[in-house]
Order: structure tokens, then sequence, then C-alpha cells
């Protein structure tokens, strides 16, 4: 089995319930727009560099993902672009932590923890367990 496959498989298993699929479908975006805001606020090259890392180790799982994840990340970088400097970083930083209660709400409801308590990679599968939802809806392989 391809490391994508295993590593989406064992996320999934922690996100059965319905409602906790759809909290992460609303909130793992927002939380990577935010995490990208809030680089950004640092310096824009930051928030450059750390999609280009992200992007690389997307590219290693699948070259389909990578591609997702680049337009998604072209799209929220864009829109960093033309927000007015001042508002990046508190709309990131209440962007972030209403999406991660968001997520532990998710959570309390499955019944169960979330992944990256127990492994960290799971922080950079997220994304593309929601980019899954997409593609399976699309019939795309990945």
């Amino acid at each position: 089995m391809r490391t994508i496959d295993t590593l989406l498989a064992q996320y999934g298993e922690s996100h059965r319930n319905h409602v906790n699929e759809w909290v992460h479908i609303v909130c793992v975006p927002l939380i990577v727009f935010s995490l990208l805001g809030l680089l950004w606020s640092a310096h824009p090259s930051v928030a450059l560099l750390g999609s280009i890392l992200a992007l690389y180790y997307y590219y290693k799982l699948s070259r389909a993902f990578a591609a997702g994840m680049l337009a998604i990340l072209a799209i929220m970088l864009g829109l960093l672009l033309m927000m007015p400097a001042l508002t990046i970083l508190p709309v990131s930083l209440a962007l972030f932590v209403l999406a991660w209660i968001g997520q532990f709400i998710g959570h309390q409801i499955e019944g169960k923890k979330p992944s990256f308590l127990d492994d960290v990679r799971f922080l950079l599968v997220g994304p593309l367990f929601v980019l899954g939802f997409l593609y399976r809806r699309l019939r795309l392989a990945y």
C-alpha cells in the first residue's frame, strides 16, 4: 500500500462521524489559510517558503495531491496578497483560534482524540484528507 493511502486510512480512523468530517471540511482549510496568514505576517517570503516545503512533502506522497494543494495554496496566497496588510495578522489569529476550537469540538463529537497527537505528520495530512473528499466527488484519482 502506498504511504499516502496508509496515512489517509490512519487519519480516517478518527474522522468517521459525519459531523466531525464536515467540521474538518470547513475548519482545516481555515487553519491552513490562517497559518499562511501568520507566516505572511512575519514576511510574505516565509509564507511562500512554508508553502514550498509543504508542497515538496505532498509531492513525495502523491503528485495528484501536490497539484491540488498547489492550486489551493496559490489561491490562499493570492487572497493574502489582496488583503490590507494590517488586517492579515488579526484575521489570521482569529481564524486560527476559532477553527481549532471547531476541530476540538468535532473530535469531542467523534469521541476520539486528534490524529496529530499521535503523529505530527497528520497536521499535513489533514488538508489532504479534505482534498480527498473533493477528489472523490469529482472522481479524480490520487
